[in-house]
């Protein structure tokens, strides 16, 4: 099996991804915000698949050992360092976590869910108990109980695949169609953080994490059995994704609805 064959494989679920009716949803800024208020929740998550990976891949514990792949080890450390401590609109150094944070408040988008979410982790020290204690749409949740159960099964190639094709593959194109709607809709709103976020991730994983991750795929697949794996798991986690997008879609028209 190669990249190509799972590429085949999953395109079905990416085309979903990519023509999903959500786009055309958002139409307001509260439309924007409900968007934001639940894909914050994927934006976070991605960075546990990030270090989940930078844990299994590198060294990350003393007394320093050389772990693994050296070529695995440069391309997921290139990877943390740009999505940990990228630059931000105004030249600080930030995760993209919490540059989404920054351009959610920019323009107007409520916070507190999330931070609440993460003040509850530290509680409970369980992601799964917050994840069930949480008020989360059920589709978020387990698109959330996804993630962190690749990450707990502890297998690299599976979490690099929900990592690789679930997130890194999709982004750029994804966040494109996003970001031609935020333009269009909302012209008038403070959005130059959320933009630059947007293209930023445009530019990153276009030109580099992109290509980077697939290159770490094909580095932790020496197994007919791993390439099975990993086309599983990316199957599964576009179809999580499918289902946080029709969640973001259900609750913006549930508030039409009710308006």
């Amino acid at each position: 099996m190669t990249i190509e064959t799972i590429n085949h494989s999953i395109q079905q679920y990416k085309n979903q991804l990519l023509t999903h009716s959500l786009y055309e949803k958002v139409k307001t800024i509260e439309d924007l915000h409900c968007f934001l208020e639940h894909h914050v929740y994927a934006v976070w998550d991605f960075m546990s698949l990030l270090k989940a990976l930078q844990n299994k891949l590198t060294c990350t514990t003393t007394p320093w050992l050389p772990i693994g792949n050296p070529e695995v080890r440069y391309l997921i450390n290139e990877i943390v360092v740009a999505e940990e401590t990228d630059l931000a609109l105004d030249g600080s150094r930030q995760s993209h976590f919490e540059m989404y944070l920054n351009a959610m408040k920019s323009c107007g988008a409520n916070t507190i869910p999330v931070i609440t979410f993460l003040e509850n982790l530290k509680s409970t020290q369980n992601i799964f108990v917050s994840i069930k204690q949480s008020v989360l749409h059920p589709k978020v949740k387990e698109f959330l109980d996804f993630t962190f159960r690749i990450i707990e099964e502890g297998k690299s190639h599976k979490i690099a695949a929900a990592f690789t094709f679930g997130r890194e593959d999709l982004i750029p194109s994804m966040f494109t169609e996003i970001l031609k709607n935020f333009q269009t809709n909302f012209p008038e709103i403070q959005l130059n953080e959320l933009i630059y976020y947007f293209e930023r991730h445009i530019e990153l994983d276009a030109d580099e994490h992109g290509p980077m991750a697939m290159q770490m795929i094909k580095e932790l697949c020496d197994s007919e059995t791993k390439w099975k794996e990993v086309e599983e798991t990316a199957i599964q986690a576009l179809e999580k994704r499918v289902g946080l997008w029709n969640a973001i879609e259900e609750t913006i028209l549930s508030k039409e609805l009710v308006l």
